[in-house]
């Protein structure tokens, strides 16, 4: 397949370059209003990431060093690759990028909710995690251990969000998700009716022990809830399991995205 040639630019006012303008006041974010709507990746491993997922490339951005290490990634590409010094970029972004390379696409839609888990065994849904770090490293963590879907309940931050993709290294773009339809327990009869135990993560001591839970074999369904109080009453009321992971004496709690992973990975060692 052919390599695109790299298109060289200098003015920092070039309209071909809008889609990466002032990214430090006016973040793509789906939801922000009047925003564009775009993705968003930034580096070589996000960038790679976003040329193998699904989402339509409209442009990239980068230093010449960056256009030689992913030309073989974009053969076959159409978007359009402009190659700019670092202070012409500077100049377009708003700040100094270090890693050297954006690239934009268009969102995507993912199947609902209900079809999405018709093809994974296993998904982690969200409540209330509304910082977008934290998201952004629990798709990370999702990717990495296989887990199969992420479905979005209220209050959760945009996975899209520029920081969110950074942080996730672009798992984000690779992991699907959707919003969770209704609220509780409507929900978890959703999951249920789907396959899946409902599994609700909590630092509660009447909860089992993770290390206790007998989730082999099983389709599991791991419930987050916001960095603060965790999981609301209605969400852990309409969960099969309360589960909590044995810490040390004095501390009550884990951050939300570690202790995911290692509640992805106790389940993945069950399968």
């Amino acid at each position: 397949m052919q390599t695109p040639t790299p298109i060289l630019v200098s003015d920092p006012d070039d309209p071909r370059l809008d889609d990466f303008r002032d990214l430090t006041t006016a973040d793509r974010r789906p939801d922000r209003p009047g925003g564009r709507g775009l993705v968003i990746a930034e580096g070589t491993v996000v960038v790679r990431r976003l040329i193998a997922s699904r989402y339509p490339i409209r442009s990239l951005l980068g230093v010449a060093r960056r256009f030689d290490e992913l030309a073989a990634d974009l053969a076959g590409q159409a978007a359009p690759f402009y190659v700019a010094t670092p202070e012409l970029m500077a100049a377009v972004v708003g700040f100094h990028l270090n890693r050297g390379v954006l690239a934009t696409a268009d969102k995507i839609a993912f199947p609902p909710a209900a079809q999405l888990l018709e093809s994974v065994n296993s998904a982690v849904v969200l409540e209330g995690v509304g910082d977008h770090e934290n998201l952004g490293s629990i798709f990370r963590n999702a990717a990495a251990l296989g887990i199969g879907a992420v479905l979005l309940g209220d209050g959760c931050a945009d996975p899209l969000y520029r920081r969110s993709i950074r942080v996730s290294m672009g798992t984000v773009l690779l992991v699907p998700f959707a919003p969770l339809p209704g609220s509780w327990p409507a929900s978890a009869e959703m999951l249920r009716r789907n396959g899946f135990t409902v599994v609700a993560l909590t630092p509660r001591s009447t909860a089992i022990s993770l290390r206790q839970a007998d989730l082999s074999g099983r389709r599991v369904a791991v419930l987050l809830g916001s960095e603060g109080p965790g999981l609301t009453d209605e969400a852990m009321g309409a969960a099969d399991l309360l589960v909590r992971i044995p810490m040390a004496p004095g501390v009550d709690s884990l951050n939300v995205a570690t202790a995911g992973a290692i509640a992805f990975a106790e389940i993945v060692a069950g399968r």
